[in-house]
């Protein structure tokens, strides 16, 4: 019982969280400066989420493959693939590389 009441209270935090920014955004203005320091965060944030999941498995070093997949994606998004293109890539990088006995 403990653990819905957990994900009732996350799920709600959630929700009135993104709520707020819908509900404030024409009501705070944030400088230039600060807006592109939000910005650079969200980028920095995002970039350690993948870097730590693509490196990390268990709390060791992933292989060399799954790295490599990540980065034969990243590469097909940044030159905007369309999404199903970088998904199959990756995920046929990482497989062709760990047939062959990449680990």
């Amino acid at each position: 019982m403990n653990m819905l009441i957990a994900i009732a209270a996350l799920a709600a935090g959630t929700y009135l969280i993104r709520l707020s920014g819908a509900l404030l955004r024409k009501r705070i203005t944030l400088s230039t400066h600060a807006e592109k320091v939000i910005k650079a965060g969200a980028m920095v944030v995002l970039l350690a989420l993948t870097v730590t999941s693509s490196l990390l498995v268990d709390g060791g070093f992933a292989g060399w493959a799954l790295p490599a997949g990540v980065l034969i994606g990243g590469v097909l998004a940044w030159r905007r693939a369309p999404l199903a293109v970088v998904v199959v890539a990756a995920a046929a990088t990482t497989a062709l590389l760990r047939l062959a006995g990449v680990a």
